[in-house]
């Protein structure tokens, strides 16, 4: 574990195992054409396992540091500095670590905006903080007009759900049934069907 690294070195080591073919299906598979979810995102072409790995390798990063990962305009720096912001959140010993974190990220959701950032980061970190302390701020943000920031309130009640805590994903459920994106129904679908691995009667019963 490096303690001593900065953020264009973790940014030189990611373009280091870029694949421009695999950047090429990224970009379609991900959305970055015009008027889609992803518009105008870059992609190197860095695999997730190869982006875990360097944020591995990089989880002593400074708060500052991670700042300008998350600030690139390449996608795959910023899951790298995503991951990392998981990897310290998961390793912090006090409340008081954990609730610089969290602060932290949430300055980032204009920067956090793809799914799979949402996706790999949203239930570790705000779920985690939100359980622990209020779930006030995910009310208010699945009524955001930002979509990452809607679907980082749906994503983050899998952490209740693993707790067997339902009403916030069910109350969310409801109050996104006419979204007008695709994105926050696959959200939903899925939180639905992690509840329903834990409790087939409460989500028939939901959906009746």
């Amino acid at each position: 574990m490096e303690s001593n690294k900065s953020a264009q070195e973790v940014i030189s080591t990611i373009q280091s195992v870029a694949s421009p073919e695999y950047a090429q299906k990224a970009q379609r598979y991900f959305k970055t054409g015009p008027g889609e979810y992803g518009e105008g995102d870059l992609f190197w072409g860095v695999r997730n396992p190869q982006a875990r790995e360097i944020a591995k390798k990089s989880i002593r990063l400074s708060l500052d540091q991670i700042d300008h990962l998350l600030a690139h305009q390449v996608h795959e720096v910023r899951l790298v500095g995503v991951l990392i912001l998981v990897a310290q959140y998961q390793k912090a010993k006090t409340d008081v670590e954990k609730a610089q974190l969290f602060q932290f990220y949430c300055t980032q959701f204009h920067r956090i905006n793809n799914w799979d950032l949402v996706d790999l980061s949203a239930y570790q970190i705000v779920g985690d903080y939100c359980y622990s302390n209020s779930t006030e701020l995910l009310y208010k943000w699945v009524k955001s007009d930002h979509l990452w920031t809607r679907r980082i309130a749906v994503i983050a009640c899998l952490y209740f759900i693993k707790k067997d805590q339902f009403v916030e994903i069910l109350d969310f459920c409801i109050s996104l049934r006419n979204d007008s994106e695709a994105l926050m129904h696959k959200a939903c679908g899925w939180m639905l069907r992690e509840l329903g691995k834990r409790d087939e009667v409460l989500l028939r019963k939901f959906f009746k």
